[in-house]
Parts: structure tokens; sequence; C-alpha cells
């Protein structure tokens, strides 16, 4: 059973494996990039209704763009289509979503999308839903050490001044809590580029379930982890 005194606060999930278990059911890797959307929806609501405050999905990443470029187009499409659709279902259940992450080259008409998505929910105050899309966390690390020395260089920012807050605070991630769990499906052990600063506390909770058979009861199971573990922060 689930502690709901103790739940995670916020949950980073890689979403991996769609390829693999499409290839499996001797299905296409597009059809398994579909069945994964189907599973956000339900871990959203799930969540949701668990009390969760914050889900981060690693939606595409900055490397992904090296992808035969039928597959992008795919995962384009598709996320186009999540948007329209899925909106609606943030409402109805009260979800924030947000984006963190690059803008080019996203397609100037799926960023318009994504910016549509943020305007339309953001007065929601249940669940907020983070999708990490075009994101690296280098880039994301970067960018923020090249604005930080821009504030520097013009005399915004003292050097003395720069802190751990302060960095956090131009981080794409800036007003977000750092997430407590991570969850990577489909047996992968590293986490790939996402949230590096963000992560420096989470506790990491790796399944071989590919994502599109991560149902409620594989979620259930990531918090039971979490919940069984003592979490130091450095101490004793």
């Amino acid at each position: 059973m689930i502690d709901t005194s103790n739940l995670p606060g916020h949950i980073a999930i890689i979403m991996d494996g769609n390829g693999r278990w499409a290839k499996n059911k001797g299905l296409t890797r597009a059809q398994g990039h579909r069945e994964g959307i189907k599973r956000v929806e339900e871990i959203l609501s799930q969540a949701s209704d668990l009390g969760i405050k914050f889900v981060t999905f690693y939606a595409f990443s900055s490397e992904n763009w090296k992808r035969p470029k039928v597959e992008v187009g795919i995962l384009m499409h598709l996320l186009d289509i999540f948007l329209g659709r899925y909106v609606r279902m943030m409402m109805k259940n009260n979800i924030r979503f947000l984006t963190i992450g690059r803008k080019e080259p996203i397609p100037e008409r799926l960023w318009k999308k994504l910016l549509a998505a943020k305007e339309k929910t953001k007065n929601n105050r249940g669940l907020t839903a983070v999708f990490a899309f075009n994101y690296g966390s280098r880039q994301e690390i970067t960018d923020a050490v090249k604005k930080i020395a821009d504030d520097i260089l013009e005399k915004r920012l003292r050097p003395e001044d720069v802190s751990e807050e302060r960095i956090g605070d131009f981080l794409d991630t800036k007003g977000i809590p750092d997430p407590d769990l991570l969850i990577r499906t489909s047996g992968e052990q590293r986490i790939s580029n996402f949230l590096l600063w963000q992560l420096s506390y989470a506790e990491l909770f790796f399944t071989k379930t590919y994502w599109p058979d991560f149902k409620k009861e594989n979620l259930e199971e990531a918090i039971g982890e979490y919940q069984a573990r003592v979490r130091r922060f450095g101490g004793i």
C-alpha cells in the first residue's frame, strides 16, 4: 500500500522502450510511439489522483533529432495530436502544462501549440505536467552559464552572489521543485542528459517494463520503492 503522507512531490520519467516494445509485437516503431502517448495520459491521470504535484516527462531530447527523419516526423505529428486531444483532458482535471527545452528547431506550428497549451492551462492548480521537449541538460546548463556571465559583464550580478539558488534561477526549470524520484523504463540504467543539475538528490528507479506497458501498478511499485528508502541528502 502507498503511504499517501509520504509521496514524492515531483516524479521525473524517462519514457523508454517504445520501439523495442513494437518490435517484440511485430509492429512498427510509429505504433509503439502511439501506444506510448496513451500511457502519458493514463499516468497523468493516476498521478493526479494520488496527489502528486509535478510530473516531468522526457518527451524528446535534443539528441533525438539524430534519428531517421521519418521517425522524427512521426514524433512531431504525434505530439501535435497529443496537444490537440489532451489539453481538454488537462483542463478537465485541473492540470497545468509546462515545457522545458530550446525552441529551435521545433516546427513553428508545433511551437505555437506548445505555447497555447501552456497559456490555456496556466491557471490550473492541480498537478503540473512538465514536458521536456528538444531538451538536453548540458545545453540547459551551458545556456545558464552564458546568461550568468552576461549578467556579470553588464554588472547586473556580482560574482560573489552566484549561488546554487541563483544558478537555478537561470535554468529552464526555474520555479519547479527538483525531482524526488526518477523513473526510467525499458531496463536501461542511465539518465541520458536529463535534468543533470536537478536530479542531484533524486531517488532512481529502473524497471525492465517498456513504456507502453507501464501501468498504474508499475507507478505504485516505483512510489513504494521510493517510500522504502531513507533519503539522507548527504547526512547520516
